[in-house]
């Protein structure tokens, strides 16, 4: 297993490149986290109230800060997405490896946050291709999973195309114990 505590990944094709945030990234995250219309696709299940919506410079350093002081502590990673035709970055990923008891333990969680103009099937498609084929060793994991609501539909249709299937199990939050739903899971070939 690669450690990403250890070793953060960064991945890269012609158009992306997937890198550990930095506080550089304050300003373009801020269009991402300030964005109303990409809030709705934001995954923020057992995440202590938090609804990922920073519409000041102050709010998103803050949150930089603390995506960085989780990866020192070993509770998640958070990689950059950079659009290589722009140079900015249009949004980030979530990742770690989830160890639970629920039906979801010891999987790969995945969270995918972009700008609203990037909630497109192709790119989401390309974005999640780049990092899903490396996760399961990044994340020492057979499953990974990602939350995508019903109306997300160039989402949906995005997981379907890379093999994603919508799963009827729930994941089960740690402190407040609630059955979240809507997650797609994929499991390693």
């Amino acid at each position: 297993m690669s450690n990403i505590y250890e070793q953060c990944p960064v991945l890269e094709n012609e158009r992306w490149l997937m890198r550990f945030v930095k506080e550089e990234d304050s300003e373009d995250l801020l269009k991402v986290y300030g964005d109303k219309q990409a809030l709705p696709f934001f995954n923020s299940d057992n995440c202590h109230e938090d609804n990922f919506y920073y519409n000041t410079k102050e709010k998103m350093d803050n949150a930089i800060r603390f995506w960085l002081e989780s990866y020192t502590g070993k509770w998640f990673v958070r990689l950059a997405i950079i659009d290589k035709n722009i140079s900015q970055a249009i949004g980030t990923i979530e990742m770690f490896h989830r160890p639970s008891d629920d039906d979801f333990d010891g999987d790969g969680l995945i969270r995918l946050d972009v700008r609203s103009d990037y909630e497109k099937s192709d790119e989401l498609q390309e974005i999640l291709g780049l990092l899903v084929p490396q996760a399961y060793e990044l994340l020492d994991c057979e499953e990974i999973i990602t939350k995508i609501p019903l109306y997300a539909v160039e989402r949906i249709d995005a997981a379907k195309k890379l093999g994603f299937e919508k799963s009827d199990r729930f994941l089960v939050g740690g402190e407040d114990r609630y059955a979240y739903k809507n997650y797609w899971a994929i499991r390693k070939e």
